[in-house]
């Protein structure tokens, strides 16, 4: 942190406040899901290549094989993500889809128990089924609507397990790249991925409605130039936890925009299960930062033991 002259939790609240904006632009679009994923990331990759052609290029040579197929990892599950997560916004309401992308910090520990071998204390297992339980209050609501905002909801839950694995991934190779050398190398791998998808599918890259091609435009400089680049330029000075538990106001801002932009009515079992998963989270998270600080310290005591009188 002292390394930096911009405060990091600063431009973590600005790219909270932009990737509030992404549900909206895709809610207003024509395109289909993969399309407009594959246009988002496209059109940043286009609006980045000068300033990394100019200055960054060459830091490519030293980028390590595991980096590599890190980043190519990383690049296919944000492609993924973005397709899922759009195409839940289909189905489903911005508050449900958004709010349970939020369980992303569950996904993220559970995955660090599994492969890493990281302990869980009994309050954040209670905390990690609090949560939990608001997705269920959620869906359940959802379901009494219809079987398609249920389908949304599920398809929403995917994509919040997949943007984890890209962070994850993401965090190991950012702490030795530059923001501009990482975020386009993903960037460009999730084009790539997406342009394939789309073809696969025999989507149709256009024509489309001029306003669609200025929401493609808008979605590549407000949520991903400077919400996720963001993110990623955070990882290097703050931890994967401390970003999502920022993350969790997203689905507020994005819920406050579809109300008065959209009309789009707020459910009272998304209200409550909304907060549940807000306060579940929250509580999560505390907990995994005591853990992590007293393993840390058992550690200094071990080490200080260690050294020679």
């Amino acid at each position: 942190m002292s390394d930096t002259k911009v405060n990091p939790y600063l431009l973590l609240a600005i790219g909270v406040i932009s990737v509030s904006t992404s549900a909206i632009l895709v809610k207003v679009s024509s395109a289909p899901a993969g399309v407009l994923a594959f246009y988002r990331l496209f059109f940043t990759v286009l609006l980045m290549s000068p300033v990394f052609f100019l200055k960054y290029v060459k830091e490519l040579k030293v980028i390590t094989l595991r980096d590599w197929m890190f980043s190519i990892l990383a690049g296919v599950f944000l492609a993924f993500h973005f397709i899922l997560w759009f195409e839940s916004l289909n189905y489903t309401s911005v508050a449900s889809s958004t709010v349970l992308v939020t369980l992303q910090p569950l996904f993220a520990f559970i995955g660090a128990y599994l492969f890493f071998q990281e302990k869980l204390t009994g309050r954040a297992i209670i905390s990690a089924v609090l949560a939990v339980s608001g997705s269920i209050i959620i869906s359940w609501g959802d379901f009494k609507i219809s079987g398609s905002a249920l389908w949304g909801d599920i398809l929403a839950l995917v994509a919040c397990a997949l943007v984890t694995g890209y962070l994850l991934f993401g965090q190991t190779i950012r702490k030795r790249l530059s923001l501009i050398t990482y975020t386009y190398l993903v960037y460009a791998i999730s084009s790539v991925v997406l342009f394939l998808y789309v073809m696969i599918r025999s989507e149709s890259l256009g024509p489309y409605p001029k306003e669609d091609w200025v929401y493609f435009l808008l979605l590549a400089i407000i949520p991903t130039l400077l919400g996720h680049s963001l993110f990623n330029w955070s990882l290097k000075w703050l931890s994967t936890s401390t970003i999502s538990m920022a993350i969790l106001f997203e689905p507020i801002g994005a819920s406050i925009l579809a109300y008065w932009l959209l009309a789009e009515k707020v459910m009272m079992t998304q209200v409550v299960g909304g907060l549940v998963i807000i306060i579940g989270v929250t509580f999560f998270l505390i907990e995994e930062r005591k853990l992590k600080k007293m393993v840390q310290k058992v550690n200094e005591v071990k080490k200080s033991e260690e050294l020679p009188l």
